[in-house]
């Protein structure tokens, strides 16, 4: 299995359809194959070889989905950049992973000095924006005019398709290494349970970095489908979008889904009619938003995913089916949903001996979309899988019916507006001003964000400090959507016998 096979299934079948959609570019499958092909073969020029990482650090374009598949074209890894990080922990990403190549668009040059600073092992920057290159960076369009297409290098099964950074509880994040196979496994066992739709128009609106959004790009792909993206997410564009270009699917985390049926531009009578699957998930949601979404999307079917980059992406999935009302009464829409067609799913004590249905455990997953682990961390990777499952360090319940429940996180992560934030990594940055002593970070519930993050700080004796200026502290250090929204100030953290911060106290008085 390798990931290039749908563009040539699309090219052979479809090929003067529409593959790419973007600020009125429009090109077909054998355009966007020759274009892949001829970026492969620039790319090979200039020094990537099998297995290489090359990067991208960009907003959601044509060009960027020309990235993912060029870069396995010509036989690299994929290495797509968090553009909402720190530029230190984009540095930290590139230097671990030996990232030499690095694809990035116009928002982002600005950065492009601290990127190649001594010391990193960047030595080819390649701008992928519209205008002219600037110093000391080569054109993306220049190299694709000037170079001929290369011969797919097929790389497939467990061979490295790319890294995908998540987020770390030592302080940085950690390089998650999938194949072509999980990806791939993963993507044909979503098209069972029907997601796509055959032929549609896939809106490419979360971030293209995220493995979220590329899961559902593999997923459409196998279907032919066209592709549309949206370079930055606001309710009338997306409205807009979806009517003139007849978006049929869409990935929609629920704080964008919130965010639209509240804009006065859904009382303006859009045709929305088009759209007929939309996939929810990576934050939890609301059943009050929830059921405001199937009332103003009659003619979508609505998908719940749950799972996370290291299973490539997704482990259970609740259909359409589930969110009738017969679903509703049952409770079932209040799950995960069931293990996919291809992944086994669960639920054990710390022994990791599995549980009686109903209680809660740690949830873990086995199969062939689990990960080959952590890149350049085998601790790391042995502590995550065990005999084969994937420990997700999430707290849930199974009903008799197979169906997951979650209800907490084992490990203290918080999930805002769909982005993974790990307490560890902003209490080290908070440890970092001289007036915290100590400090504790925490989930709590947000109308817009699902969760946001909350700091309960101790403060050192005599120290004068606010919360504004921990605040700014952390954004200085962290991406700003892991730094604090707000914080409180304690006299002590509770702690258990062992010394450990009882965060789920923190949790109950601050959630009150």
């Amino acid at each position: 299995m390798y990931y290039t096979q749908s563009l040539h299934r699309a090219v052979q079948q479809r090929p003067n359809a529409a593959a790419s959609v973007f600020n009125g570019r429009r090109r077909t499958f054998a355009q966007f194959a020759d274009r892949v092909a001829r970026l492969a073969g620039a790319l090979q020029s200039l020094g990537m070889r099998h297995g290489d990482r090359v990067a991208m650090l960009g907003l959601n374009s044509d060009r960027y989905m020309e990235y993912t598949f060029a870069v396995p074209w010509g036989g690299g890894a994929l290495n797509p950049v968090n553009f909402r990080w720190h530029a230190n922990e984009i540095a930290h990403s590139l230097t671990d992973s030996d990232t030499q190549i690095l694809l990035v668009d116009d928002p982002f040059t600005e950065i492009f000095g601290e990127l190649t600073a001594p010391g990193t092992p960047l030595r080819v920057v390649v701008y992928a924006g519209d205008g002219a290159a600037p110093e000391g960076m080569l054109s993306y369009e220049t190299l694709i005019a000037t170079h001929q297409p290369a011969h797919d290098a097929r790389r497939n099964g467990d061979d490295l398709l790319g890294l995908f950074y998540t987020g770390g509880t030592t302080g940085f994040p950690k390089g998650v290494m999938l194949s072509h196979a999980n990806l791939l496994i993963d993507a044909l066992a979503i098209n069972g349970e029907g997601f796509p739709t055959p032929g549609g128009t896939y809106l490419h609106l979360a971030p293209m970095f995220h493995l979220a959004d590329l899961t559902n790009s593999t997923i459409e792909w196998l279907q032919g489908a066209t592709h549309v993206m949206m370079s930055a997410f606001s309710p009338r564009a997306l409205v807009e979008v979806i009517e003139a270009e007849r978006v049929t699917d869409v990935l929609l985390v629920p704080t964008m889904l919130q965010m639209v049926l509240e804009h006065p531009v859904m009382a303006e009578g859009h045709d929305l009619s088009s759209l007929r699957k939309i996939i929810y998930g990576t934050s939890p949601i609301a059943e009050t938003t929830l059921d405001r979404a199937l009332a103003a999307f009659p003619n979508a079917q609505f998908f719940q995913a749950y799972g996370m980059t290291e299973l490539g992406s997704i482990a259970t999935m609740l259909p359409p089916r589930d969110h009738t009302p017969e679903g509703r009464v049952a409770g079932r829409v209040r799950s995960a949903g069931r293990a996919t067609f291809c992944s086994e799913v669960k639920i054990v004590d710390e022994a990791g001996n599995e549980v009686p249905r109903g209680t809660v455990g740690e949830v873990i997953v086995c199969g062939p979309t689990v990960m080959l682990g952590y890149w350049h961390k085998p601790g790391s990777t042995a502590e995550a899988i065990r005999n084969g499952w994937m420990h997700t360090g999430d707290a849930g319940y199974m009903d008799d019916g197979g169906y997951v429940f979650i209800v907490d996180r084992i490990k203290d992560m918080i999930i805002t507006g769909g982005e993974n934030v790990y307490s560890a990594e902003v209490e080290n940055a908070l440890a970092q001003h001289p007036a915290v002593a100590a400090s504790a970070v925490i989930a709590l519930p947000d109308e817009r964000w699902g969760e946001r993050v909350h700091a309960v700080v101790v403060a050192r004796p005599g120290v004068a400090v606010d919360a504004q200026t921990l605040i700014e502290h952390c954004q200085a250090r962290l991406a700003k959507y892991k730094c604090p929204r707000s914080v409180d100030f304690i006299d002590e953290l509770p702690l258990s016998g062992a010394g450990k911060t009882l965060k789920s106290d923190l949790r109950s008085r601050y959630r009150q």
